[in-house]
């Protein structure tokens, strides 16, 4: 048998040595839960977490060539003697292509188009005034744009502005411009983003019916990249109001209240990949790029065709069955149906929105895009 001395020894080098494995292990959970953040978050959030409370879905009844006053009848409301004005007020960053499909599709129904731009990011990048610049695009509409221009903090090198606040503040801005837009108690104001688009036929149901709601959600078809790759009937910040003196701008809950089927959401919809570039360092979640490659061209077009995330992400659900059943790539169709009308009757100029279009452009020309907008 060994020395007594040789067996305490060793049973110390053992306790060391297993005291060190164990402090590897621990080191090793503590980096994997730091890079994982995220990840482990959304996996968890059902338990976490609570949902809002549920939208009051109302039921939208249209067909094509049927009278008004029918479907006015169908929601419950009666038919006015003439159409409320109506004013779309969003705040604008870079998407050119979509605001013009959104323009083009409610340009017969829309009083003013008020749309305010600012010069820096809600990160505090300083940024082109893409409409500004590009205003000859949207000479169709040139007697009912409102435009305005906020002028944005920028934030000290390598450092951002809180999103939130940035974007609380313009939003506030925006508030201002309508009032100077000349909207009156009793007209209708339109309260999306850009890329929440709705349909032609919802704002004339809203514009032409009595005993609408005050304030109504939009419950929106939800498409990621192009309307190729359609998610769900998740987004529901679109709004519209009956226009009062205390009504502000706002892109939250306003109301239990949500018109069902009532138009697109076509988010990351962008023609060019620098454009994506652009909106994930400048919007309110820039956040989510964790990593330089993340930016990456060939990443991001790869991506694209395939139907999955930019930043890599969980899918952001309430319950474990929703976050598995959305696990993965977004599945394709092959339809183009009940899409806006301008996007189909200029197919050509908007291949890139359409099934099989997924491919984009690497170029760096127009619109104010350059490399100095993207670093």
């Amino acid at each position: 048998m060994a020395p007594r001395h040789l067996r305490l020894a060793s049973r110390r080098v053992s306790s060391k040595f297993i005291l060190f494995i164990l402090l590897i292990l621990v080191a090793t959970c503590v980096i994997g839960i730091l890079i994982h953040a995220q990840h482990i978050s959304y996996l968890f959030r059902p338990l976490w977490d609570n949902p809002p409370s549920p939208f009051k879905h109302l039921p939208h009844y249209y067909a094509e060539n049927v009278p008004m006053e029918h479907l006015c009848l169908l929601h419950g409301w009666s038919l006015r003697s003439e159409p409320r004005r109506v004013f779309d007020a969003i705040i604008f960053s870079n998407e050119l292509d979509i605001l013009e499909i959104r323009w083009r599709e409610l340009h017969p129904y829309i009083t003013k188009f008020v749309i305010l731009e600012s010069n820096t990011t809600f990160t505090g990048i300083p940024k082109p005034l893409f409409f500004d610049s590009n205003r000859s695009r949207f000479a169709f509409a040139k007697e009912k744009i409102v435009h305005g221009i906020f002028s944005g903090r920028k934030a000290a090198r390598g450092k951002h502005e809180d999103p939130f606040v940035l974007e609380s503040e313009q939003r506030k801005a925006m508030s201002g411009l309508l009032r100077r837009s000349g909207i009156s108690t009793g007209d209708l104001i339109i309260m999306s983003d850009a890329d929440e688009i709705p349909s032609p036929h919802t704002v004339k149901l809203l514009q032409w019916c009595e005993e609408i709601p005050h304030t109504v959600h939009l419950e929106l078809k939800h498409y990621l990249y192009s309307f190729e790759f359609p998610v769900d009937y998740s987004s529901w910040r679109a709004s519209i109001h009956i226009f009062g003196p205390q009504t502000g701008y706002r892109h939250s809950r306003q109301t239990d209240l949500i018109l069902s089927d009532s138009g697109w959401h076509c988010s990351f919809c962008f023609r060019r990949l620098q454009e994506f570039v652009f909106k994930m360092t400048a919007y309110s979640h820039a956040d989510r790029v964790r990593r330089k490659d993340f930016l990456n061209y060939s990443r991001i077009q790869k991506l694209i065709c395939r139907g999955e995330d930019l930043f890599d992400m969980l899918p952001e659900e309430y319950t474990f069955r929703e976050l598995i059943t959305k696990m993965g790539p977004i599945h394709p169709s092959a339809s183009a149906i009940h899409l806006p009308s301008y996007l189909i009757e200029n197919a050509d100029r908007f291949r890139f929105l359409l099934p099989g279009g997924c491919l984009r452009s690497q170029e760096r020309r127009h619109e104010g895009f350059g490399k100095a907008q993207i670093e």
